[in-house]
């Protein structure tokens, strides 16, 4: 039987959902360069991870965070900074809790001492040390140092340390912003000497990795404002819909083998999806991760039987229409007015005439280059819309919304 306690779909944020769609590409990342290359001492920078909100930015870097605990790597939870709170605080926080696992308290003496202290004061009273001074270092910059040390135990041990930062696009305030970049790009590039075989030194990087996720806002506000520093030291990548083909790829276990749940009688029997189901899961969510989890969900509570059909997706997605609207309109509700002019514009036209010109021109502007900059932004940090000849929609949700019925099914 089917019940809510074996649904292998969890639509949500910052959950690893146990059906994994996509992210190929930023799973590899992690696993075949940023890892490595750190913990061999070599330098890289940290990674940004933007989109709009369902892309599934804090799920990837938390499926990332479970990879590398089972590496035996340290990692920091998930410090999501609520709007308004202050960054150092927070982090300093997780700083204090590597120390504990690493074991650098227990020995530490002099220095490492009045460290502590003064990160521990930080994760008492944050930022506002900066403006009211107190003795030792600036905050940012004993964050900076204890992050230094704990780089130095995981030499030591062989292993990384992943510090994720969320919602960073919540951070408001610029002072605030600009010490904590400055604290984790200083520990991205500090190098230490180590002792190799033959007894020479060498100058390596320590193994700290650092993933900030958030909502396309924080490119301009760490991008533009913090300038070429900021570029040089994390490397940024915006989430867009999963192609048809990952979300194949993950239900297909689905349809072969089945979810196996208990069977009431004390053995185990296998729940499949039909492959039909599967098309109509794919074809709804329009490439959504949140959306693919929705739609999976429901289906699953559509019946209970021990094969999901294609009947019982529909079912269950009349449920969640509701959901799959809001989740489109607060995509929609970001836009600044020209953005959502442009997209909505861009909408009404035929497929064919989707060029900036012919946009341009229903948007009432004398040139295609008086929309040349929104088209670009909707692109490239948005994930709205492609350009190119014609313009098409990148977010397939959207351009379902604006252009037919959907999410509403027969």
């Amino acid at each position: 039987m089917r019940s809510a306690v074996d649904n292998p779909f969890s639509p949500g944020s910052d959950v690893v959902p146990n059906i994994w769609a996509g992210r190929v590409e930023q799973l590899s990342d992690w696993r075949d360069v940023v890892r490595p290359r750190r913990v061999a001492g070599l330098y890289e920078r940290g990674r940004t991870i933007l989109g709009e909100p369902g892309t599934g930015k804090s799920s990837l870097v938390r499926r990332i965070a479970r990879d590398a605990v089972a590496s035996g790597d340290w990692v920091t939870p998930q410090l999501r900074i609520p709007s308004g709170a202050d960054p150092l605080k927070l982090v300093a926080g997780a700083v204090l809790r590597l120390v504990e696992q690493a074991g650098i308290a227990s020995g530490a003496t002099g220095r490492v001492v009045e460290l502590l202290r003064r990160v521990e004061t930080v994760a008492a009273s944050g930022f506002s040390l900066t403006v009211r001074g107190g003795d030792g270092p600036e905050p940012f910059t004993a964050l900076y140092e204890l992050l230094v040390e704990v780089g130095r135990a995981a030499v030591r041990q062989g292993n990384a340390v992943l510090i994720h930062v969320d919602e960073v696009q919540n951070i408001t305030d610029e002072r605030a912003l600009s010490q904590l970049l400055i604290a984790l790009g200083d520990a991205l590039t500090h190098t230490v000497e180590v002792e190799v075989p033959g007894g020479r030194l060498v100058e390596r990087h320590l193994p700290i990795a650092v993933y900030l996720t958030g909502l396309p806002d924080f490119e301009d506000m760490a991008g533009a404002r913090k300038g070429a520093t900021f570029a040089r030291r994390f490397r940024t990548s915006a989430l867009t819909a999963l192609g048809e083909d990952d979300l194949r790829a993950a239900l297909q276990p689905l349809i072969v083998s089945g979810w196996v749940v208990p069977d009431g009688a004390g053995e185990t029997k296998s729940i499949t999806l039909d492959a039909l189901a599967a098309d109509a899961v794919v074809q709804l969510c329009c490439g959504e991760p949140f959306l693919f989890q929705l739609a999976g969900e429901r289906a699953w509570y559509a019946g209970s039987g021990d094969v999901v059909t294609a009947d019982e997706v529909t079912a269950g997605w009349r449920g969640a229409e509701g959901e799959a609207s809001s989740h489109v309109e607060r995509v929609l509700a970001r836009l600044p007015q020209k953005e959502r002019t442009f997209v909505d514009v861009m909408a009404a036209m035929r497929p064919e005439d989707r060029t900036l010109t012919r946009i341009a021109r229903e948007m009432g502007e004398a040139s295609a280059q008086a929309v040349g900059p929104t088209a670009q932004r909707l692109d490239t940090v948005r994930g709205v819309i492609e350009r190119g000849k014609p313009y098409s929609f990148r977010n397939r949700a959207v351009e379902a919304y604006l252009t037919s019925d959907w999410p509403r099914v027969g």
